[in-house]
C-alpha cells in the first residue's frame, strides 16, 4: 500500500487499507495487516470476522510490527498463512515455509510419486524432508501425505463433475498411480465411487468441457469485450462481436503445472442472467484445469467486487464528473500468461494499439508454434520465453522491431526462460517491478501496466500515461499521481475507466510514451 517499500511501523495510507479491508480483496493479502484495538488481535486483509470500525483500526506492513505493537495473532485468519515475503510472524516462523511447500504440493498434486514429490518439494525449500513432514504437521495438523491426499482428490472431483474424461484418465490426472487406487480413495474419503458423480454431470460437448465461473455484480461486459477485441491478435485471439453481451471470445494458451506442460485453447461466453461466464476448455487441458480456472478468473477479473471499487471512485470528483461516464463494474483486464503480456507491452511502446497488434502478429507467427484447433481464428501459440531468449536481434528487426525494443524483448525472454523472473499473480509486485526496470528498454511505465495487467496489482498506476492524463484533464505525471492518492487502493480501475471515457467518446489522441490506452 505504500509507495515505497520502507517499512514504518505504521503504514502511512490508512484510508485505502481500510478500503482494502472491508472488499476482504484477497489481492492484498500479506501486503498489511490490520490491529484492531478493541479486541487486541491482528487480521489479514481477507478475514471474514465483521469488519471493526475504523477508528479502532492500526494498519502495519508487517505481522512482526503488530506484534510488536502488542497484538495477537487472529487464531480464525491465521496471519501466519498471508503470501508474500513480508508474512513472517514472531508467533510462526516456520508458517512461511510451511507454506510455500502447500503450495508446491499443489502444483505437483498430479504427480503419482508422493516420495519423488516430497523429495523434490523439500530440496526446493532447502531443506530435508524430514524437517519438511515436521513443520508441515505443526502448522496444518496433517502430514504432507495426507494434504497431498486430498487436493488430487478434490481436483479428480472437479475433472469428475466438470468434464467428460474417462475416469482413468481422471485418476491419472489427478496424481493416483492406478484405477484401483482412486477407487479405493474416493470411496474411503467421500464414501462413494466416482461413477456416482459421473452420472449427474453435465452431457459431453463435441469442443472440450465447459465449466461455469461466477462474478460479483454488475460486470461492464462490453466495456470488458471491446477492450479485449482491440488487442487481438491472429491466430492467437478473438472476440465475436464485442458489443454483444453474450457473444463468444476465444485464446490459445500454454499450461505448466508442476512438471506437466499443456497446450490447447479456451473459450468464454458471459450469461448476464445467471451472472457467470461459460468456459468451454480443450481436452488436452482438462488436467491442468485448476490452473486453467485461476488464469481465466484473472484474465477476466472475475473475483473483484465492483460495489466496493465504484463506490471509492466515484466519491473522487475527478473521476465521478466524467463524461462519458465509465459504466459500473468496470473491470481491469488481465491476461492468461504474464510472459505474452510483458513482451506486448514492449512491443506496444510509443506506437498505436493497431501497429503493436500488426508486430505482434509477425512476432507469433515467425516465433510461434502452429496449433490445431476446431476454431479457424484460434492456429498459434505465442512464443515461449526459451524461443525469444534465442532470437537473432537482426529478425526481429526484419519484423519492424526497433533495436531498443529487441533488447528489451530478449533480455526479458532471457529472465523469465531463468527462472529469475516470474510473472505471475502470485508474485510480490514490488520486487517484480523492482527487476523489471533492472532490465533494458522497461521503465516505469511499464513495469506498472504489467503489473496491473500480469501481476493483478489493483493499486498500480502508470502516472505518465498520456491517455489517463488527458481523460482525467491533469496536466502532468505529478498531478495525476497527486490526484490519484484519493483513489488508492483502486487506482488501476481508475487508469481503465481513464481509458474507457477515450474509446468511448472516440475522441482521437497522440500517445506519446505508451499506446496500451
Amino acid at each position: 500500500m505504500s509507495a515505497a517499500a520502507e517499512s514504518p511501523a505504521e503504514i502511512r495510507d490508512e484510508d485505502a487499507c481500510y478500503r482494502a479491508l472491508t472488499a476482504h480483496d484477497a489481492r492484498f493479502d500479506g501486503h498489511f495487516f490490520t490491529g484492531v484495538i478493541s479486541t487486541g488481535v491482528y487480521c489479514r486483509p481477507v478475514c471474514r470476522v465483521r469488519v471493526p470500525r475504523r477508528e479502532n483500526c492500526r494498519f502495519f506492513n508487517f505481522a512482526a510490527q503488530a506484534e510488536q505493537a502488542g497484538f495477537r495473532p487472529c487464531l480464525r485468519c491465521r496471519p501466519e498463512l498471508a503470501p508474500g515475503p513480508g508474512t513472517w510472524t514472531t508467533q510462526d516462523a516456520s508458517g512461511v515455509l510451511a507454506r510455500q511447500g502447500a503450495r508446491m504440493l499443489d502444483e505437483l498434486a498430479a504427480t503419482a510419486n508422493e516420495t519423488a514429490t516430497l523429495v523434490h518439494v523439500a530440496q526446493r525449500l532447502g531443506v530435508s524432508d524430514r524437517h519438511l513432514r515436521r513443520i508441515f504437521e505443526a502448522h496444518f495438523g496433517v502430514a504432507p501425505v495426507q494434504y497431498l491426499q486430498t487436493r488430487r482428490l478434490l481436483n479428480a472431483k472437479q475433472l469428475l463433475t466438470d468434464t467428460d474424461l474417462p475416469v482413468t484418465r481422471v485418476a491419472l490426472a489427478s496424481g493416483f498411480g492406478s484405477l484401483r487406487r482412486f477407487n479405493a480413495a474416493f470411496l474411503s474419503r467421500y464414501g462413494l465411487n466416482p461413477t456416482a458423480l459421473r452420472r449427474t454431470s453435465a452431457a459431453p460437448h463435441a469442443r472440450g468441457s465447459i465449466i461455469r465461473l461466477g462474478y460479483r455484480p454488475p460486470y461492464a461486459i462490453t466495456a470488458m469485450r471491446e477492450f479485449l477485441a482491440r488487442r487481438c491478435i491472429g491466430g492467437l485471439s478473438f472476440v465475436e462481436n464485442p458489443s454483444c453481451d453474450t457473444a463468444l471470445a476465444g485464446a490459445t494458451l500454454r499450461v505448466t503445472a508442476g512438471h506437466q506442460t499443456r497446450t490447447g485453447w479456451v473459450t468464454i461466453r458471459f450469461d448476464p442472467a445467471r451472472t457467470a461466464v461459460d468456459l468451454q476448455v480443450s481436452d488436452t487441458l482438462c488436467e491442468v484445469l485448476p490452473s486453467v480456472i485461476a488464469k481465466v478468473r484473472a484474465w477476466l477479473d472475475l473475483d473483484a467486487d465492483p460495489a466496493v471499487i465504484d463506490a471509492c471512485l466515484s466519491a473522487d470528483a475527478s473521476t465521478a464528473a466524467m463524461a462519458p461516464p465509465w459504466p459500473a463494474g468496470l473491470r481491469v483486464p488481465g491476461c492468461l500468461d504474464g510472459f505474452e503480456l510483458a513482451v506486448r507491452a514492449i512491443v506496444g511502446q510509443q506506437i498505436t494499439v493497431a501497429a503493436a497488434r500488426t508486430l505482434g502478429e509477425r512476432l507469433v507467427l515467425t516465433f510461434g508454434e502452429p496449433l490445431v484447433t476446431p476454431w479457424p481464428d484460434l492456429s498459434r501459440l505465442f512464443p515461449t520465453p526459451v524461443a525469444l531468449a534465442q532470437a537473432d536481434p537482426e529478425r526481429l528487426g526484419q519484423l519492424g522491431i526497433v533495436r531498443q525494443r529487441q533488447r528489451a524483448i530478449v533480455a526479458l525472454a532471457q529472465a523469465v526462460a531463468g527462472g529469475g523472473l516470474q510473472l505471475e499473480p502470485s508474485t510480490d509486485h514490488r520486487s517484480t517491478m523492482e527487476a523489471l526496470t533492472a532490465l533494458p528498454g522497461i521503465g516505469d511505465w511499464t513495469a506498472q501496466y504489467i503489473a496491473m495487467r500480469a501481476l493483478r496489482w489493483p493499486d498500480a498506476f502508470p502516472a505518465g500515461d498520456i491517455a489517463m492524463q488527458k481523460a482525467l484533464d491533469l496536466g502532468s505525471a505529478r498531478e495525476a499521481e497527486e490526484r490519484s492518492q484519493n483513489w488508492r487502493p483502486w487506482r488501476s480501475y481508475a487508469v481503465v475507466g481513464a481509458w474507457h471515457r477515450i474509446h468511448a467518446a472516440n475522441a482521437p489522441f497522440s500517445v506519446a510514451q505508451n499506446n496500451q490506452n
